[in-house]
């Protein structure tokens, strides 16, 4: 008798990196190519530039994953390491940088390292697996929180905050009508938290 086995293919293979809730860590570490050292500054100091930082910023909330990244040149100009948080799967994380405008900084910045395929090759996930690091720990100080829950947070937060502000809303807790409610437990909290 034949063993059964799950005809379902895995739809992504298994890659490398830790998560913590849903935030996962990717660091990769690469060669700098002889004398590009340099040029890969220059291109840095560009990424960060104001100009550029709109743009990537436009696609960083389209792409809406990334938590952080950084890059760093290290090793007297040897080595490059780029590391990130980001929710999701590391295959959609890596797709959705190569579609916008972002994709094209990584083919800049990566350029300067040895063996880079480029972000539009089909090799590119091979190529950053092989140079993939994964923690030994990683903590995330909010686990069960995507970027967009965070955003959302933060516009949910201005919004009350400028009711706070309001003499409407002064007057209502002046109000007797009110009092039931704003002696509820959930009322307190949500008072203490604001004034946190």
């Amino acid at each position: 008798m034949a063993a059964t086995t799950d005809a379902t293919p895995s739809p992504q293979p298994e890659r490398p990196g830790m998560k913590d809730g849903v935030c996962s860590e990717f660091t990769v570490f690469t060669k700098i190519k002889p004398g590009h050292a340099d040029a890969l500054r220059e291109d840095l100091a560009t990424l960060a530039s104001g100009s550029a930082d709109e743009a990537n910023r436009a696609a960083l909330r389209q792409i809406g994953t990334l938590h952080d990244a950084r890059h760093v040149i290290f090793d007297n100009d040897t080595r490059h390491m780029f590391a990130s948080v980001f929710d999701g799967s590391w295959d959609t994380y890596i797709d959705d940088f190569g579609k916008t405008v972002v994709g094209g900084r990584f083919d800049k910045v990566f350029s300067h390292t040895e063996g880079f395929p480029g972000i539009a090759d089909p090799g590119v996930k091979d190529w950053f697996v092989a140079q993939q690091a994964p923690a030994g720990v990683f903590v995330s100080s909010y686990p069960d929180l995507t970027v967009q829950q965070i955003w959302k947070d933060q516009r949910v937060n201005k919004a009350f905050q400028a009711v706070l502000d309001t003499p409407e809303f002064r007057a209502a807790l002046d109000n007797p009508a009110n009092a039931e409610l704003l002696a509820t437990p959930a009322f307190q909290k949500l008072m203490e938290e604001a004034a946190a």
